[in-house]
């Protein structure tokens, strides 16, 4: 059954139902700085956002939201303004009365910062629990209904409250949980002005805890409007792929009202990635009306076969992931049919035979002319939009015993947006580990090293196959207390040489111990020129003085290494 959310209006913007996909951004300034957050305002509208998110974290920065508004209407903008409140209800029912949208997170709105101890509870004590967690929400509540304030119930990842993580584990669908447990509190109360987040730095996690809370709202007859966005996705082109992966997988589904790239770098340069996701996705009227099995229009037709089938099966088949001891590792093949053991390989590990078909079904299964080879069957050109019957399933690749190597045909000269269409289009076959190869293809001027290295991204960014470090960076704002671009850019640097591993550069400690769950280590903002460094989410040095903690960041891994 496809999901239809309802529309609601947050101040002069509609947002749901056969609405395009709106696009939103953050400020990065001191919401206190009302020149500079205005000025920063009109930046991230005028590069195409409809609706601009400030951090509250106090009362004075709640109430100084006033100040901003009426800053941007004196200058001429009506956009709507978004109150982005952490662990302080008294900011977010101050801030309620000025703006037209708050977004609150379940896990620290009622709960106290997550300490990753076990709470076990009866279910007479989980219930009073959620008991205490309503009445601390009906002051917000009547403030909005009051002032016709839109509440969004913001999940993220890394900070599920420690209730829901006893229960359920730091997993999807302790997030869908942490949701609906306010949800239902809000609906109960006759409040139906709602939007709904499930957001992580895991692209696996961000779709499946997304698919889950659709599957739970639609149960309980609910249809609050989705934002979409990967948490601290990082910069560069890493950060727009993995974004493009995890976004475009959901509006494939027709999963998504509203949608933030979260990158480590200015706001405004977020909105151009974003709206490129939802046109590539939605084509330019910008909704996914429903699951689509047509192929995009704008991806080149295919030419006949580059190759006649041979007579027996390529004996590279056993370098296929089906071969490696049940390990999901999808290969990287080049036009020719090589097999990339690596990023920096350049000699080809055995040969496949590709094909590409002239004609194209635009319905799965129906893949026309490719010619029968045991071990190994190529999809040619993926239709841009699966029929799936049925969230939360994963998308309908045709029942076939052997390893399927997707080999889409882009006709892209620009490799900025090559690269964000081509994990839009490819990423949620790898994230739902249905596929075990990609051979991306492309008739304009973007070719080469260029195209395999793409390839590599794609996987990384889904973690279906890491080959470098995975960088996990928020998105600045108001609470940073140090230049985060910049330390992103220098931690990357001084660890270019390792493999495999996930370090998070984080600007406060909102979201980075639960984030840097999944990760080997952290460096987060403490405060002004402080840094913790964290093994795991375990903070081993604190209150390191921001010019030295890079070189203790590199000290602790390399003893960390040297002891292994």
């Amino acid at each position: 059954m496809l999901f239809r959310s309802r529309v609601i209006n947050i101040g002069s913007l509609s947002l749901g139902g056969d609405l395009p996909v709106r696009v939103q951004s953050m400020t990065s300034t001191d919401t206190l700085d009302t020149v500079a957050s205005v000025a920063q305002c009109i930046r991230i509208i005028e590069a195409g956002g409809h609706l601009v998110r400030l951090t509250a974290q106090g009362v004075r920065e709640a109430e100084n939201l006033l100040n901003i508004r009426n800053g941007l209407r004196a200058a001429g903008f009506d956009t709507p303004l978004c109150a982005d409140i952490h662990f302080n209800p008294a900011a977010a029912e101050v801030a309620a009365a000025i703006v037209e949208k708050v977004r609150i997170n379940p896990g620290n709105y009622a709960d106290k910062r997550a300490s990753f101890i076990r709470q076990e509870l009866t279910a007479a004590e989980y219930s009073s629990e959620l008991e205490r967690i309503r009445e601390r929400l009906l002051p917000l509540i009547k403030i909005c209904k009051d002032h016709r304030t839109v509440v969004r119930v913001g999940v993220n990842h890394g900070s599920l409250s420690d209730r829901i993580m006893t229960r359920y584990g730091n997993t999807p669908e302790g997030m869908a949980v942490s949701a609906v447990e306010f949800l239902r509190i809000f609906r109960d109360e006759g409040f139906n002005d709602l939007v709904v987040s499930m957001k992580s730095s895991d692209t696996r996690v961000m779709v499946q805890s997304n698919r889950r809370i659709v599957s739970m709202m639609m149960a309980e007859g609910m249809d609050y409007p989705i934002h979409l966005g990967i948490t601290e996705a990082g910069e560069g082109d890493d950060g727009r792929i993995i974004s493009a992966a995890g976004i475009g997988a959901l509006l494939a589904e027709g999963i998504g009202d509203t949608v933030r790239v979260s990158l480590s770098e200015a706001p405004e340069r977020e909105i151009p990635v974003a709206r490129e996701i939802i046109r590539f996705i939605g084509g330019d009227a910008g909704r996914i009306g429903k699951p689509c099995a047509a192929p995009l229009a704008h991806l080149a037709p295919l030419a006949s076969p580059t190759s006649s089938a041979p007579s027996a099966p390529p004996a590279s088949t056993a370098f296929l992931p089906t071969a490696r001891q049940g390990r999901y590792m999808p290969e990287v093949v080049t036009e020719d049919g090589g097999i990339f053991t690596d990023e920096s390989g350049n000699t080809p590990r055995g040969k496949i035979v590709t094909f590409r078909a002239e004609n194209i079904c635009p319905e799965i299964p129906g893949i026309k002319n490719i010619p029968e080879i045991p071990g190994i069957k190529t999809i040619p050109e993926i239709p841009g939009m699966q029929t799936i019957p049925e969230i939360p399933n994963t998308p309908n690749i045709p029942t076939y015993g052997g390893p399927i190597i997707l080999n889409p045909v882009f006709n892209e000269d620009d490799p900025v947006r090559l690269r964000t269409d081509a994990a839009a289009l490819l990423g949620r076959y790898f994230i739902d580990r249905s596929v075990q190869g990609l051979c991306i293809s492309n008739r304009g001027t973007v070719q080469g090293i260029i195209l395999r290295d793409l390839s590599f991204s794609i996987l990384q960014a889904t973690e279906a196959r890491i080959t470098r470090t995975r960088y996990i960076s928020c998105p600045t704002c108001g609470r940073t207390k140090f230049n985060l671009e910049q330390a992103v850019q220098k931690v990357k640097a001084a660890t270019t040489h390792l493999t495999g591993m996930k370090i998070a550069v984080m600007g406060c400690i909102v979201n980075g111990p639960g984030e840097m769950a999944g990760a080997d280590y952290g460096y987060v903002g403490a405060g002004e020129g402080k840094v913790h460094i964290y093994r795991g989410t375990d903070p081993v040095l604190k209150n390191v003085a921001e010019e030295e903690a890079l070189s203790r960041l590199l000290e602790l891994i390399e003893k960390d290494q040297a002891s292994r």
